[in-house]
């Protein structure tokens, strides 16, 4: 069973790349179409995966589609009840269910203040209130989901789950923008920043050789701190 999946600009769609790692972090077999954003072509894209309006989106092979990254989350893991989207364990479970559904609707401000971007990494942000808040969030959450781990492993539960995929962007916010961090969140970040299919995803983005204005910070640039 082969899926199609549409996504965005791997640079900058942060939603795309958490949808492309449920396959990719999982070996699961897909095909890859991209849709350029602020692109002519990218409402012509979508019509082939109606009723989705945005980017990821899924066409499995009957046809049906999954027109969101949450849906695109339980649906594989559903369909491939062996590939490890979530935790074995009931507890460590449900607290990644509840990880990725507070990442896919709420740190609006990290979100909005640091638009992900792997194309460049950006020197002299300054993290707001808000944005500060984001953060030891995200430090209360990641800790607690490392002290629910029953696996061994760098990633938030021990072993690669459904919730590394939802916070993979997130991470490399943290990483692009050099935003204050507890070692802990340095370790975590750092693990994505190792993470095969994940630098897989940019050296592909880098190769498109696509720069988009709409993320231009105005801020001076250095090289984003990932490897060849």
């Amino acid at each position: 069973m082969t899926y199609d999946l549409l996504i965005g600009d791997r640079s900058y769609s942060s939603w795309s790349l958490r949808g492309w790692l449920l396959f990719a972090a999982f070996d699961l077999p897909v095909r890859t179409h991209l849709a350029r954003m602020y692109d002519p072509g990218f409402v012509l894209a979508l019509r082939d995966y109606a009723p989705a309006r945005t980017v990821p989106t899924v066409r499995m092979p009957d046809g049906a589609v999954w027109t969101d990254s949450i849906a695109i989350a339980e649906g594989l893991a559903e369909a491939h009840p062996d590939a490890g989207h979530w935790p074995r364990d009931p507890r460590p479970r449900a607290l990644a269910r509840s990880l990725v559904a507070e990442m896919h609707s709420g740190f609006t401000a990290l979100r909005a203040a640091c638009p992900m971007n792997l194309r460049v990494a950006w020197d002299g942000f300054v993290p707001d209130d808000a944005v500060r808040a984001d953060l030891d969030r995200l430090d209360r959450l990641w800790g607690l989901a490392r002290e629910t781990a029953t696996d061994d492993g760098p990633w938030l539960f021990g072993a690669y789950t459904a919730a590394d995929a939802f916070y993979a962007p997130v991470a490399m916010r943290i990483a692009g923008y050099d935003l204050p961090a507890t070692p802990t969140m340095r370790s975590y970040v750092d693990a994505h920043l190792a993470h095969a299919p994940l630098r897989e995803w940019r050296a592909e983005g880098e190769a498109a050789d696509r720069t988009l204005d709409v993320y231009d910070m105005g801020l001076l640039t250095k090289p984003f701190p990932m490897g060849a």
